[in-house]
């Protein structure tokens, strides 16, 4: 139980920016135990989430979208949006391979990138506003962030490294699908309770599927980057199936 505990405070200290000033062991046990709690790290950011969207009686719609939208930036510290803006440039530059990697290693931002940033912020925000207009279940959040992080979790053990040193590959050393498995245990409960759970966990599935194929094509396997838009682009993704879901089936 020791690697499990040091397992959460390290997928904490990675994705999250809450305060936690332990040494955890890098170690094959609790990287593994780290990726498995992936998940349930999403869910407690979506808890955080949906605790301050109680705040709707006093704020007006729009600003409580906006708020929440900051607050969802701040607990990450904007670590996945990096590696979003990193993988627009590469993908819309049209270089070939090593050039794309080269691209995507530079600390500078180009224009792709703040396009994507741009463009993944304001429909964030649009879905909030219109989930809170729609009254839809804050449970919501909590199921959308911790399906985000499993996104991270598939693509780590199922997906090769693009390279043999690197923060993917790091991760990704020891794992195999019974990782992916004990990962997706927190959410199984939950699913059954949200309103729309069911269908979320379903539509992550071709999301996953196509964003995958799309990478292994352009890059060849995944690195830190790549994993990280899949967190950013699988929330948006969710995002917009829970809208759909909530106006449409109970609307």
């Amino acid at each position: 139980m020791k690697d499990a505990a040091f397992g959460l405070v390290l997928a904490l200290q990675f994705l999250t920016r809450l305060p936690l000033p332990f040494a955890c062991p890098w170690t094959p046990a609790t990287r593994r135990w780290a990726v498995r709690c992936y998940p349930l790290v999403g869910m407690l950011l979506g808890g955080l989430l949906a605790t301050a969207a109680l705040l709707e009686n006093l704020l007006p719609a729009p600003l409580l979208a906006l708020a929440l939208l900051t607050l969802w930036v701040a607990l990450s510290g904007g670590l996945h949006l990096d590696g979003l803006m990193d993988v627009a440039d590469a993908l819309g530059s049209n270089a070939p391979l090593e050039r794309k990697w080269e691209i995507m290693k530079d600390p500078h931002v180009g224009s792709f990138g703040i396009l994507a940033l741009v463009f993944l912020l304001l429909w964030k925000a649009a879905l909030l506003f219109v989930l809170l207009q729609a009254g839809a279940s804050l449970l919501l959040l909590v199921m959308i962030l911790g399906l985000g992080r499993f996104s991270a979790v598939a693509l780590l053990v199922l997906a090769p490294a693009a390279r043999p040193e690197g923060m993917a590959a790091s991760w990704k050393r020891d794992l195999s699908p019974r990782d992916l498995w004990l990962a997706a245990l927190p959410l199984l409960p939950l699913a059954a309770l949200v309103p729309g759970g069911v269908w979320l966990c379903l539509a992550l599935a071709p999301f996953l599927m196509l964003y995958a194929w799309g990478m292994l094509r352009a890059f060849k396997g995944i690195n830190g980057d790549i994993v990280g838009t899949a967190i950013e682009g699988g929330e948006l993704w969710l995002l917009l199936v829970a809208w759909s879901w909530w106006s449409f089936v109970t609307g």
